[in-house]
């Protein structure tokens, strides 16, 4: 596989014919906000074989604080210290998965190419397509020894609040939110305080990224829902948010697997915004 571009997700057969090879590195993403301990209790019961676990709020997210938002930005050293404990190496070919759509393998995805490490996918359907090709479950804990973990140049970057405020004034970003359509409106708001969403930003809900099995959409239909999206502007000048950071991922994934790198991820996101209520909030449809 080229290393200067890795293609954004895998299917299960193809990591299947690559699973024996040392350099493969599978990491379990799997989590449920509203039930936190779920997704470490799924792997326990069984996972693809040899893969270790990655929980999206102790190793893919630093400690919530008054000034953050649900899912905070690990800090770079201790999360290049977890990818080592992993036994992630420069050479490392890393496949996060979830159960089908692929929210917590997108975020790690994201802070290890965040970290400088290209050679990442996401596997497509998740374990549900892995189960549906009849391909082998395990229970066994990793054997991967611990290595250092090599931090480069980033890949993709992140966006403050400071910055975003400044560039909505400007004009000169489009911000594409991929929450549930009813959150971003402001109604049925089940998990942040406020509800609502950032002015002039556009909803673009991260599922209709893929079909009814979790598949990525085929290219020319994916192209054609983000062509709207992004309003003629080139990905540089596009930032995504969510909730908390975490589906804002699988958005900036999906632009990936169609070329268009460059776009930024808002990581503070909603739950960061309304953080001070002096930030303005919009309610009602894009």
């Amino acid at each position: 596989m080229p290393s200067h571009r890795t293609p954004a997700l895998i299917s299960a057969t193809g990591l299947a014919a690559r699973l024996a090879d040392p350099a493969v590195v599978v990491v379990d993403c799997r989590f449920d906000l509203m039930k936190p301990d779920w997704g470490a209790q799924a792997w326990a019961q069984s996972h693809l074989p040899g893969a270790a676990f990655a929980d999206l709020n102790r190793d893919l997210s630093s400690p919530v604080t008054p000034a953050t938002g649900r899912h905070p930005l690990p800090e770079p050293r201790q999360l290049a210290a977890f990818f080592g404990r992993l036994g992630i190496g420069p050479d490392s070919y890393v496949v996060g998965y979830d159960q089908d759509k692929p929210m917590g393998g997108s975020r790690l995805w994201w802070l290890l190419r965040w970290l400088g490490h290209e050679r990442v996918s996401v596997l497509d359907g998740g374990l549900a397509a892995w189960q549906a090709a009849g391909l082998p479950l395990g229970t066994e804990p990793p054997s991967r020894a611990p290595v250092t973990f090599s931090v480069r140049e980033p890949l993709v970057m992140a966006i403050s609040t400071a910055e975003l405020q400044q560039e909505l004034m400007q004009e000169s970003v489009t911000l594409v939110d991929a929450r549930p359509a009813d959150r971003f409106a402001g109604r049925n708001e089940t998990i942040d305080p406020v509800p609502g969403h950032i002015p002039g930003a556009r909803n673009l809900p991260f599922p209709g990224n893929f079909d009814a099995a979790g598949r990525l959409l085929p290219v020319a239909e994916l192209a054609s829902r983000w062509q709207a999206a992004l309003g003629g502007r080139p990905p540089q000048q596009v930032v995504a948010m969510c909730g908390s950071g975490v589906t804002a991922c699988v958005n900036l994934l999906a632009l990936h697997a169609l070329g268009l790198g460059g776009a930024r991820l808002y990581a503070e996101s909603w739950s960061g915004w309304i953080r001070d209520p002096a930030r303005p909030v919009a309610s009602g449809p894009a």
